[in-house]
């Protein structure tokens, strides 16, 4: 019995501690959560979406009276699932590593948007992506809304009595990663360093950063771990986490020196025991992100390596049924 319910809405981890989990964890099902001392409050992430987002609020409110005013915000990484939210609390000062501050620029929710907008006319990476998120988030009433204050490496901040941690460990997910560490709570909210029982996706790398990050964790003395995607862990899923990293990489690595195509090589190598772990067909961004580290010079367009995970999410789905179906 895992000590906490992976149910969807606000989860009390004890000392003005909470999590806001959204199952199933999938692409744009992301987690927060909220730290509350003598009155002061600091949200971890707002949601994708601004419907998503006023839902979580509302239920802060409700559990947390202080949570009325939100004091300080914490983006952990620039993806709009951690981020989108943000104008609902813009009164709020907002803070992020000045890499990620740099990446949300560089990504309004118009963006996406528009290609939302327009998948049909924008061939096969943008009918994953509307497959994948469009269909369930609703962006063109996003204003992008950007840090008041970014930092690098290491910033402290008091919410309350309470020491908080901001570290950055990126680039690795994002360019810019931030851990959010609780120490008297014993507490971590990993931004997207930490997806459980689902597949990461390797966006900016390099990926000895993000094992590093996972080393960070692991030496902290913590014992609640907050995920961006899926239910509350301890430090066991940080180990998985790390060690699914360790092994793409020497496995990428053989079929890269043997001169295999990435996309051939992401439908090669052997899922093993990450095999019941959801969104395999990101293993496709994960093997082009690690061929780029090794030095290849062909470097996908993001909307390609979108067609090319639909492409193997269509194989994987095909697979399934042809196995239930002997």
């Amino acid at each position: 019995m895992p000590k906490w319910q992976y149910t969807k809405g606000l989860h009390d981890l004890g000392d003005g501690c909470f999590a806001w989990l959204q199952p199933d964890g999938s692409w744009g099902f992301s987690n927060a959560g909220l730290i509350e001392e003598s009155g002061e409050t600091l949200l971890v992430d707002t949601l994708f979406d601004l419907k998503l987002t006023r839902e979580m609020l509302d239920a802060m409110r409700a559990a947390v009276p202080a949570a009325r005013t939100i004091g300080r915000l914490v983006n952990t990484h620039s993806n709009g699932d951690h981020t989108f939210g943000n104008q609902l609390v813009k009164d709020a000062e907002i803070i992020a590593s000045r890499a990620c501050a740099e990446e949300m620029k560089e990504r309004p929710a118009e963006e996406l948007a528009n290609m939302e907008r327009n998948w049909r006319a924008l061939g096969p990476g943008a009918a994953f992506l509307h497959e994948a998120m469009g269909r369930k988030f609703k962006w063109d009433d996003v204003v992008n809304t950007l840090p008041t204050r970014t930092f690098d490496g290491e910033l402290k901040l008091a919410v309350g009595n309470k020491e908080v941690l901001l570290k950055v460990v990126g680039p690795a997910h994002t360019r810019g990663d931030l851990l959010v560490h609780v120490p008297n709570d014993r507490t971590v909210f990993t931004g997207d360093i930490l997806f459980v029982q689902g597949h990461p996706v390797l966006w900016a790398g390099p990926v000895d950063n993000w094992v590093a990050a996972c080393d960070q964790i692991l030496a902290w003395d913590v014992e609640t771990v907050v995920p961006g995607h899926g239910p509350i862990t301890d430090k066991s899923g940080v180990r998985a986490m790390k060690d699914y990293l360790l092994y793409i990489k020497a496995e990428a690595r053989k079929r890269f020196d043997a001169g295999m195509p990435f996309a051939v090589a992401a439908r090669d190598i052997s899922l093993d025991r990450f095999a019941g772990w959801g969104d395999a067909e990101r293993i496709v961004v994960n093997v082009a992100s690690l061929y780029r580290e090794f030095g290849a010079t062909e470097s996908p367009a993001v909307l390609d390596l979108f067609g090319e995970m639909g492409r193997l999410h269509a194989e994987l789905k095909a697979k399934a049924a042809h196995g239930h179906a002997h």
